[in-house]
């Protein structure tokens, strides 16, 4: 059974991206937002792929990710998907022996990046690099999902 578990954190500066990688530009929209079944369809480059995500018990979720046709999801992300779309370039950077995704974002969510990594097991040590700041994980405002609804350029 696929699992995901992950922390997540705000990102304090920019000193991040003198180790980071190229990064990739993301589109993603949600078909269902209810909270015990998120289902995404995300485009990365020609890639596509359609996730499911049962609810967040602390760290870990059930995650479901198959390909889909391009042109299916590029369809459901204009037609199916609750507006706005989440768009973000993400950068890989090694810390530590653990690779950490950090979210850029644009679009009704620009000015927010936030990293996160991915773990074994909940309770596996995490060195946090220096430009990570304040750890989000339990805050489901900084979720995707929550990002649609409730967009960061919205936030008082």
């Amino acid at each position: 059974m696929p699992k995901e578990i992950e922390r997540k954190f705000l990102v304090k500066d920019d000193s991040w991206r003198a180790l980071a990688g190229e990064g990739k530009a993301y589109r993603q929209g949600y078909l269902s937002l209810d909270k015990e079944r998120i289902v995404r369809v995300r485009v990365v480059g020609e890639m596509a792929v359609i996730t499911i995500k049962g609810a967040r018990h602390g760290n870990t979720a059930l995650e479901y990710e198959y390909p889909l046709p391009l042109f299916d999801a590029e369809e459901m992300l204009q037609n199916l998907c609750v507006p706005p779309l989440i768009e973000k370039v993400r950068y890989e950077v090694m810390h530590s022996g653990l690779k950490w995704e950090v979210d850029v974002f644009s679009g009704e969510n620009a000015g927010l990046i936030v990293a996160e990594v991915e773990l074994e097991d909940a309770g596996q040590h995490v060195e946090l690099p220096p430009w990570a700041g304040d750890e989000v994980s339990d805050d489901r405002r900084y979720a995707n999902a929550s990002l649609v609804l409730h967009p960061y350029s919205k936030w008082q």
